[in-house]
């Protein structure tokens, strides 16, 4: 049974919708009011409050703390100074991939990370015998996702021994707000501006009080889970079980993915020295994945022409699907799948992510995506663009 983060006592009581997902063992609201639409466009135009407690947190400490992180992570952490974070993923002996998540350096032998799965056996596996010891802290620290253009402006009425003006994309530093320590990290999901907030579960309602209060005149929502997947597709970001299945989960070995299949090759270090995974990696490179991570436009007149077949607008908008679709080339041939798609309200384009043999990979490429009209399958087509599809200067201003 799904069980409630710090922060229930508040969401649960803004949940009009009475819509609520299972995230980690955990209940996050799905969606706050009766439709997302003000939800996401509080994230792109103004700020969203998202709990995000259900992350997965670990810490490494000891004077092998290095050496572990640099054995599990593709980054090559020696590069972090303290209060600089880093995203990467980390994989098994043969290079597929486990999961992916950040990592912080909080000094010189302790670090945190984060994680979409639990990872504590894993971690602790991979450090035997070195002087480091790793611990699951997941259920001492509460987070608030504060997300969108607006959100500096929000932070700097509550926040106190923090310059937000110069923290940096990807740094964190330590703060107070209403008299208790809170760590802010300059991160987030959703491809804008925005900061993560960590704090002790016993001070996590009075964080969303004084943020909401703080964030009113500015148009802060709070928001689910349905507006955070937009979002998340728009910024190019891959969710875990939707568009890479972990290594530890997959059934078969073709479900599996690489960094390198999964659009991550700049993250794997292989100059760095041993890490695992990093012999397969090597061959990998050397011989060229098969498979390619892209974005996917959908062309819009030819869906209009589809669905008026059938006297129909195009049906596309609204929630983003995890549900994965077939993608062809000219002659018919299936050549991957599309893993996640939305109708993107701020940029106005049906956009997808997608996993393609690695030939038809190259931006400008114009493939096929199967759409569903009436019961009837279709074919509209698409062309491979870059990711992200959205990416403001603000995010890293």
């Amino acid at each position: 049974m799904p069980i409630p983060t710090p922060f229930h006592s508040r969401t649960a009581t803004m949940c009009e919708s009475h819509e609520w997902r299972t995230w980690s063992g955990y209940l996050a609201a799905s969606v706050y009011e009766h439709s997302h639409e003000r939800e996401y466009y509080a994230i792109r135009n103004a700020a969203g409050l998202i709990d995000v407690s259900p992350l997965y947190k670990y810490d490494v400490v000891g004077p092998d703390a290095l050496r572990l992180v640099n054995k599990i992570m593709t980054r090559n952490a020696a590069r972090l100074v303290v209060e600089q974070i880093m995203y990467s993923p980390w994989c098994d002996e043969d290079g597929q991939m486990i999961d992916d998540g950040t990592i912080w350096r909080l000094g010189p032998d302790h670090f945190r990370i984060t994680a979409a799965d639990p990872s504590l056996r894993w971690f602790q596996d991979c450090g035997a015998g070195m002087d480091v010891a790793v611990t699951d802290v997941s259920r001492e620290l509460a987070a608030l996702a504060l997300q969108g253009p607006l959100s500096r402006q929000i932070l700097k009425q509550v926040a106190g021994g923090v310059d937000l003006d110069h923290l940096k994309y990807f740094r964190l530093a330590q703060g107070i707000i209403d008299g208790f320590p809170v760590t802010i990290t300059r991160t987030g999901y959703t491809g804008d501006l925005g900061y993560e907030l960590w704090v002790a579960p016993d001070q996590a309602c009075r964080l969303w009080d004084v943020l909401l209060e703080a964030g009113r005149p500015y148009g802060l929502l709070p928001a689910g889970m349905v507006a955070l997947d937009m979002a998340r597709i728009e910024a190019g970001l891959l969710l875990i079980e939707v568009d890479y299945i972990s290594s530890l989960k997959a059934l078969i070995e073709a479900r599996k993915s690489s960094p390198l299949e999964a659009g991550l090759g700049w993250t794997v270090a292989l100059d760095k020295g041993p890490f695992v995974g990093r012999r397969a990696l090597v061959a990998e490179k050397a011989a060229g994945p098969a498979w390619t991570f892209v974005g996917l436009e959908i062309d819009w007149p030819s869906l209009e022409r589809l669905f008026a077949a059938f006297d129909l607008p195009p049906l596309v908008a609204g929630r983003a699907s995890r549900v994965a679709v077939p993608v062809y080339n000219d002659n018919g041939r299936q050549i991957g799948q599309v893993t996640s798609s939305t109708f993107s309200p701020i940029l106005k384009k049906y956009i997808a992510l997608a996993t393609l043999e690695s030939a038809y990979g190259g931006q400008g490429t114009r493939v096929n995506v199967e759409i569903t009209v009436e019961y009837t399958r279709q074919q509209a087509p698409a062309v491979v663009v870059k990711t992200p599809f959205f990416d403001p200067p603000r995010k890293r201003a």
